[in-house]
């Protein structure tokens, strides 16, 4: 360890800080922080897509005939074009999210395997559990005269892709789950682990969504849906809570991650 003088305050004292010359320079937190308030922005965003605008959330009733899926179509091509064109340009927002957290589950004792395996898992994920969706309703809203029966295959492969996308986010979520159960720098609460595991239980409850087109384990059922979602809506909330706190505590002077 060396001694590295620093410049006296403006109040005339003088001090010294100790230094490890084999690590670099501080950086500061700045990007940290600017990539953290992406995320809540990120999701608000999300929430009024899908809420507002493109009517997935709740999902459309699968136990429909032909022509009222395209009803369905018809009625709200101008909003499912809006929100989902709007998804597309900011869905990136989702990857920075994700970077942050595998930014601080690599501060954890656990290692970087499981933040490895975390990105993965949500990176895939993304692509049939958002943007095949986004995809597949703007085709059907760009030709509204296509076949009924083809308008009826867009119509129920988007939603089946969006809550049926089960296997990725479960091995995103049990990797996070065992990386903060073996962390010891309490980076985020053992809690928000069991949690995690409750969001893998909510995703295999939801693979009854393929062969159910009624009841509670359709594509809009209480527990295929809405139990998944109220689930979703704890875990993300204490996950940006915990980023913030995380992001909070992380010293100043912490060297760059591997």
């Amino acid at each position: 360890m060396t001694e590295v003088a620093t410049p006296a305050p403006v109040d005339g004292t003088h001090g010294t800080e100790t230094r490890d010359p084999a690590r670099p320079p501080a950086a500061g937190k700045r990007d940290v922080w600017l990539v953290f308030w992406i995320v809540p922005a990120f999701y608000a965003a999300f929430g009024v897509i899908f809420f507002a605008l493109a009517r997935v959330m709740p999902p459309p009733r699968p136990d429909i005939t032909q022509s009222q899926m395209v009803d369905f179509f018809s009625q709200h091509a101008t909003t499912i074009q809006i929100g989902f064109c709007a998804l597309i340009l900011i869905v990136g927002g989702a990857g920075i999210a994700n970077g942050i957290v595998v930014f601080h589950m690599k501060r954890m004792t656990s290692g970087s395997v499981m933040a490895y395996a975390y990105m993965g898992g949500m990176a895939v994920g993304a692509l049939p559990g958002c943007l095949l969706v986004a995809c597949l309703f703007l085709v059907a809203t760009f030709r509204p005269d296509r076949d009924p029966e083809q308008l009826a295959l867009l119509y129920d492969l988007g939603l089946l892709s969006y809550v049926g996308s089960l296997g990725c986010f479960t091995a995103a979520y049990f990797a996070m789950a065992v990386a903060i159960l073996y962390d010891r720098n309490e980076i985020f609460p053992k809690w928000l682990a069991y949690v995690s595991v409750w969001q893998i239980v909510t995703e295999v409850m939801a693979v009854a969504v393929f062969v159910s087109k009624a009841g509670a384990f359709a594509w809009n059922g209480s527990i295929s849906f809405w139990m998944g979602t109220v689930i979703f809506g704890v875990w993300l909330s204490a996950v940006i809570m915990f980023l913030k706190k995380a992001t909070q505590n992380q010293p100043v002077d912490e060297a760059p991650l591997p």
